[in-house]
């Protein structure tokens, strides 16, 4: 009997969808509009891709979902949670408030309830002061009703997590099972300010990460698919429906990610450099061993600095809907706005009356789209000025993600990747792949369960082989737990190190495992 799997990835234009059987190979695909409730759009696109492939429904057995419903949400401020934000840090902390750093408006939307609350550890593990149990109790009091999300951080967390957990455990107890509570040690690494902030960010998005998940659930329902439901994480594997309303802030990144694993499986190259051109954005990410390269700097979600796993993307404004205008002196600008999901009705090629990229590189027979006539009247020495100008700034991007000046192999896909040459300064090769149009859903639907652990340990009691081995098991069990099978998991991911300010030989261990789906 064939086994089938849906993967679908929602963007701000379109939202893509793909169908593959047991060989990953691709039965059916599609690209519908994004929908401004958006599960209407997941319902189309997974509508016409099962009644394209018209295979037995009994026999779809996974279904995969990329979104940036919580992205867009900390972006336009919109659908958060009522939280309360817990820092366990006095009298330590008291110099630097919660949501320092913030723009005013997000922290006018998170800020209402903030608390600190005595306790804490230094960086070697030892108590700050007891934990104010009291002043807990007290808190859950008064945020009850009020709230219903919370995020706690605790001072060096990452170290010693005994204080958050027994904080959770305060506020379950008095505010009941049903409350969401964000502990900033499982959210982030060191560095209290950016740990705090993704933690509230993760605190602020649960409720979108679930009408998301209840969305996608009930569209399935609708097409009467009983499949196991996984959602795209950041580095470019996946996670269970309970993890991803646990953690919506792991799923930030999954589109740009989804769209380099999908390259890698489609171009068939471990190694280069992508670049997934959009309706509004082109975002150029760099695979490592099939993976995304992960940032090491601090990463800024809408104006809040964080510190958790993310992919090191460059994004540029320019997309498939960007908008070219002409000046009088005969310049010209690009961007960075875009028509975005209403390309088909503002474009020039569609009877439209706004000059995009996608109208230039059909006037200038680079792609066929649309009616052509209706751009034959552009000055085409002005257009070939612009469309030079659009593939520079993709090679400079290009150019910003190399770590050598060797040339180096480049993919392009998305639904924009067409307007672009496959020839690129500083590339080795330039290839787009058949079906490189849906790359992101095809990554969404290939992807591979892992499990990431990171802990501290002190090698004077455990010796350096023994805690890699402790290290490597634990992120084997975790990858289980998502739903990883035993047989194919391999270790993708091991960093060591060491911490010279903790004593007892201190070291930091942070191991990935991936493996595929458990059949």
């Amino acid at each position: 009997m064939s086994s089938y799997r849906i993967g679908i990835d929602v963007g701000g234009t379109h939202t893509d969808a793909v169908l593959l059987d047991e060989n990953n190979q691709v039965i059916s695909e599609t690209k519908a509009s994004t929908t401004k409730d958006v599960t209407t759009g997941i319902y189309d696109a997974m509508h016409a891709v099962i009644t394209e492939a018209d295979v037995p429904r009994e026999n779809i057995h996974y279904a995969m979902l990329g979104t940036t419903h919580c992205t867009n949400a900390i972006v336009e401020r919109k659908g958060l949670n009522k939280i309360a934000v817990v820092r366990i840090g006095a009298p330590a902390t008291l110099a630097v408030k919660p949501l320092v750093g913030v723009p005013e408006d997000l922290r006018n939307a998170l800020g209402k309830y903030v608390y600190l609350v005595r306790g804490g550890h230094e960086f070697d593990g030892r108590e700050i002061t007891t934990l104010d149990e009291e002043h807990l109790y007290q808190i859950a009091h008064d945020v009850k009703g009020e709230v219903d999300s919370i995020a706690i951080t605790s001072v060096f967390s990452p170290v010693a997590t005994v204080h958050e957990e027994r904080a959770r455990d305060i506020f379950t107890e008095v505010l009941g099972q049903d409350i969401a509570i964000s502990l900033s040690s499982e959210v982030g690494s060191v560095g209290l300010l950016e740990r705090e902030n993704a933690t509230i960010l993760n605190a602020s998005v649960v409720q979108v990460a679930k009408t998301a998940a209840d969305g996608f659930l009930k569209a399935l329902e609708d097409e009467g698919i009983q499949a196991r439901v996984f959602f795209g994480q950041n580095d470019g594997t996946l996670m269970s429906v309970e993890y991803a309303v646990k953690y919506p802030i792991f799923t930030v990144a999954c589109g740009p990610t989804n769209s380099l694993r999908g390259a890698s499986y489609l171009a068939d190259l471990s190694d280069a450099i992508v670049v997934d051109v959009g309706g509004t954005t082109s975002d150029v990410g760099v695979l490592v061993n099939s993976f995304p390269r992960e940032s090491s700097l601090e990463v800024e979600i809408g104006g809040a600095r964080t510190n958790f796993r993310m992919p090191d993307l460059v994004s540029i404004g320019l997309g498939g809907g960007t908008i070219v205008r002409i000046l009088e002196n005969g310049e010209f600008t690009i961007g960075p706005d875009s028509v975005g999901y209403q390309l088909p009705e503002k474009a020039l090629i569609f009877g439209g009356d706004t000059l995009t990229t996608t109208d230039v590189a059909v006037a200038l027979g680079k792609v066929e789209l649309g009616d052509p006539s209706k751009v034959e009247h552009l000055d085409k020495a002005l257009l070939e000025r612009v469309y030079a100008k659009m593939v520079e700034m993709v090679e400079e991007a290009v150019d910003r993600m190399k770590t050598s000046a060797e040339p180096t192999p480049v993919i392009l896909v998305g639904g924009g990747s067409v307007l672009f040459p496959t020839e690129l300064k500083g590339a080795s090769v330039v290839l787009r792949p058949e079906h490189s149009g849906v790359a992101n859903a095809i990554g969404s639907a290939i992807s591979q369960v892992s499990g990431q652990i990171e802990k501290i340990y002190l090698l004077d009691e455990v010796g350096r082989d023994n805690a890699i081995k402790q290290a490597k098991e634990e992120a084997m069990a975790e990858a289980m737990n998502a739903g990883a099978d035993e047989d194919s998991l391999v270790i993708v991911d091991i960093e060591d190190v060491p911490l010279a300010y903790l004593p007892g030989n201190a070291t930091r261990i942070r191991a990935k495992a991936a493996g595929e789906l458990k059949q």
